[in-house]
């Protein structure tokens, strides 16, 4: 167990170093790669961090990083309650609004959904049969008037045959 925790603890000092090698880099490379031989020193540097035959990184970490964590231990400690209790209370307000903006959606999408449902079912009396047709107009109820549609105009005047006007012309004078 003893060998597991202090594997445990050999990565833990890995990242840190790591880490804050990563933000010193960041600045470094700003203001320093001007330096003669700053790329060919920054590789040896992490050659000698990442060595086990000079053990730089836990040389580091035990000179500088874990005095410095150990004597503000007791701050680090409040600080990651605090953000343990503000995370909790973030994420309740949070839930709280995403649920109420879902349930006012809800009624939103449903009041409409019913509207458009009850303007679609209504119900089919007489009255509504006849408007739905085309343009809404009711449906003419008996025989078409007269002069409406294919008996009007010209061709909708019956012809009389030849026959029946000489006979009504010869009845006239006989």
């Amino acid at each position: 167990m003893d060998h597991l925790q202090a594997g445990g603890v050999k990565w833990m000092m890995y990242w840190i170093i790591f880490a804050l090698f990563t933000t010193a880099e960041t600045f470094t490379d700003i203001f320093l790669c001007w330096f003669p031989f700053y790329y060919e020193l920054k590789i040896a540097f992490v050659a000698w961090l990442l060595s086990p035959y000079t053990k730089g990184s836990s040389l580091l970490y035990r000179k500088f990083v874990h005095p410095t964590l150990s004597s503000k231990e007791k701050e680090i400690d409040d600080c990651l309650v605090q953000a343990k209790d503000r995370s909790y209370d973030a994420l309740v307000h949070f839930g709280k609004r995403g649920l109420n903006v879902a349930a006012t959606a809800a009624v939103m999408a449903a009041s409409k959904g019913q509207g458009a449902l009850s303007e679609r079912l209504r119900s089919f009396s007489m009255q509504d049969l006849t408007t739905i047709r085309g343009d809404g107009a009711p449906a003419p109820s008996g025989p078409p008037p007269p002069g409406s549609g294919r008996a009007s105009g010209k061709h909708g005047q019956p012809k009389m045959s030849r026959s029946a006007s000489e006979s009504a012309s010869s009845s006239g004078t006989a």
